[in-house]
């Protein structure tokens, strides 16, 4: 007995994806459909490889392919592409698919430590990433990446980006001599955001990861006004004074039109690695309060582990340290949420 195409196509209607609200087949992820002796074959693929449903998404597709009548296996292959966002004829960033801003109201919450995670969970999932670093003020990029003392190079047109566990990168701390502090003003700033944007060889990308400085400056207005942003995700801690000025940060966004992709909080709980008790050290507005209050995506929460700071100052990303403990399941969760929350973006 045969099995159609339209069959196994009319079967993975029932397959819905849930972020977009949608069945698989009408928002056209299903791209191959084979069948030989009761065997059907079938590609699928979705808008990130961090998409976070991706294995229920291919059990649910076997699940229903198998109940077609003649079907004796099935074999469903998942793949990705990552679809890209409307470009303009005057865009700096030709190449790059989305332009993510990681921000927080205050410093020390650990932004820069969720950009560089986030940076590598997106790249261990199989996608294209760059990470800038736009703190002109406190870079701390290249130090956590592990090549403080590289130097770019020039391809007589753009500056070429350092490349480092998989990860496309440029901040201006590759351009200062060691121990160098920047004294600028405002509008130096905005005109090194737009440097580090357009004089960069960024090349195609899927997505990249822009580190900003804490609070509501230059550097962060100069990025919403300068580059296409797909939206931003905020970084607290669960305390109130980090969360009242993180709340400055999303308004600020939301009033500048970029859309907040969610809200990450850091150093949520420490587990005792002894006896496995979670202690809450800070007390306040947690983030998914903070993101419930401002009816804006809850991404997830990574827990206060001392290994993610010493990763950090060793110039390892702690997923790449540390890829079984606590906190890289989170980074990597959160990561995936993020990534869905772009596909919706981009599917709108």
């Amino acid at each position: 007995m045969t099995v159609s195409k339209e069959a196994v196509l009319d079967a993975l209607k029932q397959v819905m994806d849930p972020d977009l609200h949608r069945d698989i087949v009408s928002l056209g992820f299903v791209k191959d459909v084979r069948e030989c002796d009761g065997t059907v074959a079938v590609t699928i693929e979705l808008t990130t490889p961090a998409c976070p449903v991706k294995d229920k998404l291919k059990d649910q597709a076997e699940q229903v392919i198998l109940q077609i009548p003649g079907v004796k296996a099935a074999n469903v292959t998942m793949t990705a592409q990552v679809r890209a966002r409307d470009a303009s004829p005057e865009d700096m960033l030709p190449g790059v698919k989305h332009v993510i801003a990681v921000a927080s109201g205050k410093g020390g919450v650990g932004k820069s430590t969720v950009s560089v995670n986030l940076a590598i969970a997106l790249s261990q999932a199989g996608a294209k990433v760059g990470l800038l670093d736009s703190d002109v003020y406190g870079p701390s990029i290249p130090l956590m990446m592990g090549c403080a003392k590289e130097r770019p190079e020039s391809d007589g047109q753009k500056i070429l980006p350092i490349i480092k566990h998989g990860i496309t990168m440029m901040s201006i701390g590759f351009l200062l001599e060691e121990g160098q502090a920047v004294m600028w003003r405002g509008p130096m700033v905005a005109s090194t955001v737009r440097q580090l944007l357009a004089d960069v060889a960024w090349g195609e990308l899927d997505y990249l990861i822009v580190d900003l400085p804490p609070g509501t400056g230059d550097a962060p207005m100069s990025l919403a006004q300068l580059a296409p942003l797909t939206g931003v995700v905020i970084v607290a801690t669960p305390d109130h004074i980090a969360a009242d000025i993180a709340s400055k940060s999303i308004l600020l966004f939301e009033r500048m039109n970029a859309p907040i992709l969610g809200v990450v909080e850091n150093m949520a709980g420490f587990v005792c690695p002894c006896c496995g008790t979670e202690t809450r050290i800070f007390k306040g507005l947690s983030g998914e309060e903070l993101a419930r209050h401002f009816g804006v995506p809850f991404l997830g929460s990574v827990p206060l582990d001392p290994k993610v700071s010493e990763a950090g100052d060793e110039g390892v990303p702690s997923l790449v340290a540390h890829p079984d403990g606590p906190q890289a399941s989170s980074f990597q969760e959160i990561a995936g949420k993020m990534a869905a929350q772009v596909s919706i973006k981009a599917h709108r």
